[in-house]
């Protein structure tokens, strides 16, 4: 009868363990489709938020959600204050989440503003990707609004 050897049978199982393990860790790793490279990055940005816990941005001081924010940026608007660029910054006690970058991201392109992000000493620019579905909505609602203006002219 022959004898099996299990030490190369463990040591085969390990490094499978290892490979899985590292193929996991960089699965969970945060999508940056919706991040580019800036090429024209301001010298200073009008706006300036930090990412704060429970998806809430930190903004001069107070912590907003989304729509909260989205008020306050229509305000500074209303009152012809600069609002061309905002950056969206790391938190004292929170790093940026994905849900931070898509609500930024979701408000540049509803209220026609450029959003960057600083992350690990670069900074990046968030663009809004929308579903065909989306667009095609956008769209026809820019072509309303278009006609609209027509009309009362």
């Amino acid at each position: 009868m022959r004898s099996f050897s299990v030490g190369p049978l463990l040591k085969l199982a390990a490094l499978v363990l290892a490979t899985t393990l590292v193929a996991a860790c960089g699965m969970f790793g945060r999508n940056k489709a919706d991040t580019v490279p800036a090429a024209n990055i301001p010298a200073g940005f009008d706006v300036t938020i930090l990412a704060d816990k429970d998806n809430q941005f930190d903004f001069d001081g107070a912590p907003l959600t989304a729509e909260d924010l989205k008020s306050a940026f229509r305000y500074r608007q209303e009152e012809s204050l600069p609002m061309s660029s905002v950056l969206l910054k790391r938190g004292e006690k929170q790093k940026v989440k994905n849900e931070h970058i898509v609500a930024l991201a979701r408000l540049a392109y509803e209220m026609h503003f450029k959003a960057y992000l600083e992350e690990k000493g670069g900074i990046s620019e968030l663009q809004a990707q929308m579903k065909d579905s989306d667009s095609d909505k956008a769209r026809s609602e820019q072509q309303e609004a278009k006609h609209a203006k027509e009309d009362k002219q």
